[in-house]
């Protein structure tokens, strides 16, 4: 538990230090803080409005224990085992199988779970599953995930004001030259690849708390094992017109296994899968 909120940390640490080192570099004091302030702003709104957005963006259906049956009856029970509010409970008419947590804390999360994850999946399995999303709500990491974002996003942004401007300039008028080319490419892409271990790092801690949660990681591991030999071959539209939303599902839908290891939002699933392995029989 600790080595992943302490990876989590010297990550958030990292991204801030990018930050400010890049916003030095190329807006100065005045740049760096329009584009944290623009940072700010719009995902402050996404925060605050991102289970309404998310869960209209995949025409998820709001159930209740009279029309989600079982699976709301499982949520009910698991997020009273992980002492938290009842989440709203959704249903989301997609064949690949797929599950997400979203909402701004816990007194206003929501959970939503694909027609093709009940499908596929046990009760027992999709039990573990929906432990791992509540783990994220637990856990609050969709605040983690806004706060990487904008200052990810910030520091894409003052990229983009110095290749339009030419960034910052000495006393003698003359700009950072190839030095500050370097910066203005690279640091956006390494605050990318910042934001993506963080997600990277949430979801390991979701897989622990979840198996917690449920007290069976072998429920999560042979979901995780379906889940990815399952969704290779099937589309999820949604996903595909929304790529910003697939770092929320339990497995990136657009990953397929073919983006390397620094450029994903998920870990690799036989590494999750051996690690609730070992969970199983420590």
């Amino acid at each position: 538990m600790l080595g992943n909120w302490l990876k989590t940390s010297i990550l958030m640490a990292g991204i801030v230090a990018l930050f400010g080192v890049v916003g030095a570099a190329i807006g100065g004091g005045t740049g760096m803080m329009i584009a944290l302030l623009i940072g700010v702003g719009m995902n402050f709104y996404a925060y605050w409005f991102s289970d309404k957005m998310v869960l209209r963006m995949y025409n998820a259906q709001e159930v209740d224990e009279s029309s989600g049956g079982s699976y709301y009856r499982m949520v009910k029970e698991l997020a009273a085992k992980a002492e938290l509010p009842m989440p709203r409970v959704y249903i989301i008419n997609e064949d690949q199988p797929n599950a997400f947590a979203t909402g701004r804390n816990p007194d206003n999360a929501a959970v939503a779970a694909t027609t093709g994850i009940m499908r596929i999946l046990s009760e027992r399995e999709l039990r573990g599953v929906m432990a791992h999303e509540l783990a994220h709500v637990k856990h609050r990491d969709i605040l983690t995930s806004t706060i990487s974002a904008t200052v990810a996003g910030a520091i894409s942004s003052i990229a983009q004001f110095g290749m339009f401007f030419g960034g910052r300039r000495d006393e003698e008028g003359h700009s950072s030259g190839i030095a500050g080319i370097l910066v203005m490419i690279l640091a956006p892409i390494a605050a990318m690849l910042i934001q993506f271990a963080i997600s990277r790092a949430r979801e390991f801690e979701a897989d622990r708390g979840g198996s917690e949660i449920s007290g069976d990681p072998r429920a999560l591991a042979s979901a995780l094992d379906k889940i990815h030999r399952y969704a290779k071959g099937i589309p999820m539209p949604t996903a595909e017109a929304h790529p910003e939303t697939g770092q929320m599902m339990i497995m990136n839908p657009l990953s397929g296994g073919n983006l390397a290891g620094l450029f994903s939002t998920h870990p690799d699933t036989g590494e999750r899968i051996a690690r609730l392995e070992a969970m199983a029989r420590a």
